[in-house]
């Protein structure tokens, strides 16, 4: 088997519309309209090429998953979010490349990565 992409990561929330709100309102993905009835709130969101599904169901306790978005300034992301009250940490170096976090209302870690 070889993969050839990442399809989609899929994470649970605890509040659909107010994740919906952060990542669309805040952080720029776009909702689709083909998400399947699956008997549970939720919603895909795409981000680029690649998807987000929001699952409304309970927020497992944070071990460190989280997932990247790729960002092509991550200094001007920061800036950005922090003028608009959202709370970022600071932009470090990892090997050639930086990265800075964000948590989504339900308390979710999202890694804002700028490629070396």
């Amino acid at each position: 088997m070889r993969a050839t992409a990442v399809h989609h990561v899929s994470i649970n929330v605890a509040d659909v519309d107010a994740a919906v709100s952060f990542y669309v309102g805040t952080l720029g993905l776009t909702r689709r309209d083909d998400r399947p009835d699956l008997g549970i709130g939720g919603a895909w969101l795409d981000a680029g090429a690649q998807q987000v599904h929001l699952i409304e169901a309970p927020v497992p306790p944070d071990r460190g998953q989280h997932f990247a978005l790729l960002v092509d300034d991550l200094d001007a992301v920061v800036a950005e979010l922090r003028d608009e009250g959202v709370a970022v940490g600071d932009a470090t170096p990892i090997g050639t490349s930086r990265q800075a976090f964000v948590r989504d209302p339900s308390g979710n870690s999202v890694e804002l990565h700028q490629a070396g």
